[in-house]
């Protein structure tokens, strides 16, 4: 069976929010300080935050499991939390994390590891292209 991790099908989940209702969270933006990758897109709420602070390790919030989130905790793919930005409305993070070691991500191409955005939607087509499979592009402004 293919999991949605592995498939070129669209399947974008638009209830995740709606299902976090009772969950008090806000989003954050993972990115590696050093290339300026996003990594990935989760959520905190003030338990996270404060671990992640005191610990200057990256901590979210599994809306999932509601629980803590130590990234990396069982793997030992830890991230350093370098760096907090809050947003205007305060209702949104970006932590600027440098992975320690290990995957970014839990998932792989032939063994090297991806950061959680390596598809890219073909709007055309609406199938989703593996960016490690296909030539880079080169965009070109008119």
């Amino acid at each position: 069976m293919i999991t949605i991790e592995e498939t070129s099908e669209l399947k974008l989940d638009f209830n995740k929010i709606s299902s976090m209702i009772e969950q008090k969270v806000i989003p954050v933006a993972v990115q590696h300080v050093d290339t300026k990758e996003v990594i990935l897109v989760a959520y905190t709420n003030e338990q996270a935050l404060l671990e992640s602070i005191k610990l200057r390790r990256l901590v979210l919030w599994s809306t999932s499991r509601n629980e803590l989130w130590h990234k990396g905790k069982t793997s030992g793919n830890e991230f350093e939390l370098k760096e907090i930005l809050v947003n205007c409305e305060q209702n949104s993070l970006v932590y600027k994390v440098r992975p320690l070691n290990g995957n970014i991500c839990h998932t792989s191409y032939q063994g090297v590891a991806n950061n959680c955005f390596y598809r890219r939607l073909n709007m055309d087509s609406m199938k989703l292209i593996n960016l490690n499979e296909e030539a880079p592009t080169i965009y070109h402004e008119h």
